[in-house]
């Protein structure tokens, strides 16, 4: 009789555990290689509300960090990521990522130099819609170094 109880009780655990993890967000890793030819490989990336990502950008690039820096910066829905970089231009001594902007920042990996690469792990937005994501490096943006983090 008691060993039914323990049993009874596992299963019961059991499957509230899977309830649990069966409603959790799944996860995801997305992989962003940055080429000297100021373009990220990946311009859209898909999430459901709340959504644990990892994105991990990677500098395939051979030219020097002082010319060919990249970094990535998600921004907040609504902020305008030319906006954004333009205010990064007179940033160089903040890997061009101006603190005074920071509240409009969502995740960032810092500025990465030839053969480096950076992680960023955030949780995506809970309101659906679509926010930007930028290389803040001057002039990498204006030549199309931009994506997309699309919350459905």
């Amino acid at each position: 009789m008691k060993l039914n109880r323990v049993l009874i009780l596992l299963c019961a655990s059991l499957t509230l555990s899977n309830i649990v993890c069966a409603e959790a967000p799944a996860s995801k890793t997305v992989v962003i290689i940055a080429y000297d030819t100021m373009k990220y490989s990946v311009t859209k990336i898909e999430a459901q509300p709340g959504e644990k990502i990892v994105v991990e950008l990677k500098s395939e690039g051979n030219m020097p960090k002082e010319v060919m820096g990249h970094n990535w910066v998600l921004l907040k829905a609504g902020v305008d990521p030319l906006g954004y970089c333009a205010a990064a231009l007179s940033a160089k001594e903040e890997g061009y990522m101006p603190k005074t902007m920071a509240g409009k920042v969502l995740a960032s990996i810092p500025l990465l130099g030839p053969k480096e690469s950076g992680k960023a792990t955030f949780t995506a937005p809970t309101v659906p819609g679509s926010y930007a994501y930028v290389c803040s490096f001057p002039g990498h943006s204006q030549a199309g170094m931009l994506g997309a983090l699309i919350v459905k």
